[in-house]
């Protein structure tokens, strides 16, 4: 054994422990965070009341309303008039109100969805850490979206049906608040990523905060406000369908009534509609998307 490598050997077999050691620390770390995650779910569900029997009593009933909700379809009538039982006809015989109160659940959240984000925009520009003209208009604006975004639409739904009567506009108003202070967020953060250099060139060169904001900021973001803006109108018209359960139009309402009723399998139909509805809306608002920011990004 040459005299290099019995010097060397020492500090090989030293590095090894070492190694090993740091492995030991580090999964004896994970296995007291593992058992800390473990202890917090427990009291949660503890807290929750979530107990095991309960959930395992629950299930069979959950299955049970499932089966009384579908509907007794039989393969030769299925396309029967709406007359016979069994068809599909006979299902879904209320289709042409049922599509345009669906149509009014979308025309909510378009309106919603524009408006929410129309002043969602304005209030992002004062809301972003790297431009906002004073630290206390940023921490203001910051917390203003904030307070929007917490109070869920049905709270807002239920304010404004008790301010302006049942009706769609109480639903687009409630929608609209929540969007301001969700798409708020999500733009202030599209902007503190923008780079800062053209905007130190529009101040360079005279211009005000607000035209930094109009042809150095925007322009940049715009591709992210677009697709934020889209993603936002496709939740808003699932919250459209829910917040009608307190009478701010729209299908919900109609579906709150045959809940309440029992009508099974007028539920089933609703419920397949708005499936349809928001699927529809995904496919078309991803394609809108992609082509709109294909031909910005084109643009720069």
């Amino acid at each position: 054994m040459s005299a290099a490598y019995a010097t060397g050997l020492p500090a090989v077999i030293r590095g090894e422990e070492a190694y090993q050691a740091a492995r030991r620390q580090k999964r004896l770390q994970t296995l007291l965070f593992g058992a800390i995650l473990l202890g917090c779910l427990l009291v949660a569900a503890w807290v929750a009341e979530a107990h095991p029997a309960t959930l395992w009593a629950g299930l069979p009933r959950i299955g049970e309303y499932f089966a009384r909700i579908l509907p007794d379809l039989r393969w030769g009538a299925l396309f029967a008039d709406a007359e016979t039982e069994g068809s599909l006809a006979f299902w879904f015989y209320r289709l042409p109100e049922w599509a345009w109160l669906i149509l009014e659940t979308a025309n909510m959240a378009a309106l919603a969805t524009l408006m929410g984000s129309a002043v969602a925009l304005l209030l992002a520009f004062a809301a972003s850490r790297n431009i906002a003209p004073a630290g206390w208009i940023y921490h203001a604006t910051r917390r203003f979206l904030e307070a929007l975004r917490t109070v869920p639409e049905i709270v807002y739904a239920l304010i404004f049906v008790w301010a302006f009567g049942v009706g769609a506009l109480a639903g687009i108003l409630a929608i609209a608040l929540h969007s301001a202070g969700a798409n708020g967020k999500l733009f202030a953060e599209a902007i503190e990523n923008a780079d800062m250099k053209p905007w130190d060139a529009v101040r360079a060169a005279g211009g005000s905060w607000a035209h930094g904001c109009r042809f150095a900021i925007l322009p940049q973001v715009l591709p992210n406000i677009l697709s934020y803006l889209l993603l936002r109108f496709e939740v808003n018209i699932r919250s459209a369908s829910v917040i009608g359960f307190v009478g701010a139009g729209g299908i919900g309402e109609e579906l709150y009534k045959v809940i309440s009723f029992n009508y099974y399998e007028e539920i089933s139909a609703i419920v397949l509609l708005i499936i349809l509805t928001v699927a529809c809306v995904d496919l078309l608002s991803e394609r809108l998307r992609h082509a709109a920011i294909g031909r910005l990004e084109a643009a720069r």
